[in-house]
């Protein structure tokens, strides 16, 4: 019987560095359509359990969209999950090569969970709510430069202030059709957006960075955007829980609907307010009420529900 192998395949721009399993082939082919053909086809004639590959700002896609397409178990990971594996084995070299190993041996011995890719549609949200972000930064920057700039320069800050706002003005409206022209995504909008405090930008951010919304419960949802208390103990030492991790992009965006919420949420602005006159400082009352906020959008979505003042969180 043909042996289950975990596949590790190292991405760079260029290049892609493959591993069936740990003590088995290695090669390398490009990183264009040829080579990805190439992995699939190989692949496709082996019993595999996992392919495992690092995300890498979007140098993976491509391949990860064909692999899926072909049936395989294809997973994407967090690199600096695979580099602290590395390290707690001892693995301290790297190469394209060394890390294609890794990453079998990560797929093995972690066994990293399979989910469902996403569609074509909810690649390219996530590319609009992404380059969005991207206007912001620069608009942020160019402000940044104008205050300080000398004057034969600060025309051309404002011309290209301006050209950006109108490029913010069109991705929010291809954001606005993108979610009509869903009837799933239509749906989930309507409902989170009867919620106080949400608007467009969250909407279109969590049905592109958080597909899980609605099928996890509170604490599974709170720990993939980075908002569980950790624990930070030893021995008789009790340290400060913080929270780390998880899906800044999406962190982000709620941080600041959270702050629209306590404002005008009836349900988060209690509550809010409740540890504010308990001694918790700012920001620790602002990320509970994140976290709140969180977990009745999670409850909604899974319950197929509107907002009301008495909401109740899923479990």
């Amino acid at each position: 019987m043909e042996t289950a192998v975990c596949v590790g395949i190292d991405v760079s721009k260029s290049r892609l560095d493959v591993a069936l399993g740990l003590r088995s082939e290695l090669f390398s082919v490009a990183n264009d359509f040829d080579g990805i053909r190439t992995i699939s086809q190989r692949l496709g004639k082996l019993s595999v359990t996992r392919v495992v590959v690092e995300a890498t700002g979007g140098l993976e896609t491509a391949l990860v969209a064909e692999l899926g397409l072909a049936g395989l178990p294809v997973v994407v990971v967090n690199p600096r999950q695979v580099r602290d594996f590395a390290r707690a084995i001892g693995q301290l070299a790297k190469t394209d090569r060394l890390d294609a190993r890794v990453l079998a041996l990560f797929g093995e011995r972690i066994r990293p969970q399979l989910r469902p890719l996403p569609t074509e549609q909810e690649r390219e949200l996530k590319a609009l709510v992404v380059r969005r972000r991207q206007v912001i930064e620069m608009m942020v920057a160019e402000r940044n430069r104008l205050a300080g700039a000398p004057k034969v320069v600060q025309r051309q800050l404002r011309s290209h202030i301006d050209w950006l706002l109108k490029q913010l003005r069109r991705l929010d409206h291809d954001l606005d059709q993108a979610l009509r022209n869903s009837p799933l995504w239509c749906e989930q909008q309507d409902l989170l957006k009867s919620v106080p405090g949400v608007g467009p930008v969250l909407c279109a951010t969590v049905l592109s960075a958080l597909p899980e919304l609605g099928q996890l419960n509170r604490k599974q949802i709170a720990a993939l955007v980075g908002l569980a208390p950790l624990a930070w103990d030893s021995g008789t030492l009790r340290g400060h829980r913080m929270v780390w991790g998880g899906r800044g992009s999406v962190r982000a965006v709620l941080y600041m609907s959270t702050l629209v919420a306590v404002r005008h949420n009836p349900t988060l602005k209690a509550f809010y307010l409740r540890l504010r006159s308990a001694g918790k400082p700012p920001k620790v009352a602002l990320v509970a009420a994140m976290r709140k906020l969180l977990t009745i959008l999670n409850a909604m979505l899974k319950n197929r529900t509107h907002w009301s003042p008495t909401c109740p969180v899923a479990a």
